[in-house]
């Protein structure tokens, strides 16, 4: 399994993640909400942050399934999916990441005939932190 790459900006969403939160950065001064995280507020240029938690809830707003070739750590497990959520408190935020049928499942463990564009989704964690999302009426 690859591993996140973390720089001093985005290191934060992986530590809160570890712990089973799902936290995005903000804009300290006019509060907007940022993702990925970076130094400065691009609506008004601030460089103050906290850190946000959501609730966790979003929809598909696309997905891709991919097949071999592909690295060889995932061309085992293919076919899988990858998906877009637009997080609920959050539209203007979205995260990719892998629909599955419960936390730490493999890839592969949602046939991709499953996937709706608009289904709606809620996070759950790897032991390791990772955010995965399951269907919210499976």
């Amino acid at each position: 399994m690859l591993t996140p790459v973390t720089d001093a900006d985005g290191a934060p969403f992986w530590r809160y993640a570890a712990h089973g939160e799902l936290r995005v950065q903000a804009c300290a001064d006019c509060g907007e909400p940022r993702f990925p995280p970076r130094p400065c507020c691009p609506d008004c240029q601030s460089f103050a942050s906290e850190w946000r938690q959501l609730g966790g809830h979003g929809r598909i707003w696309s997905y891709v399934v991919p097949h071999p070739p592909l690295l060889p750590d995932y061309a085992a497990q293919a076919p899988y999916n990858v998906i877009v959520v637009e997080l609920a408190d959050a539209p203007r935020i979205r995260l990719v990441g892998n629909l599955v049928t419960q936390a730490g499942a493999p890839l592969n463990s949602l046939s991709p005939d499953r996937i709706r564009i608009g289904a709606k989704v809620q996070v759950v964690f790897t032991g390791t932190g990772l955010p995965q999302w399951i269907l919210e009426r499976p």
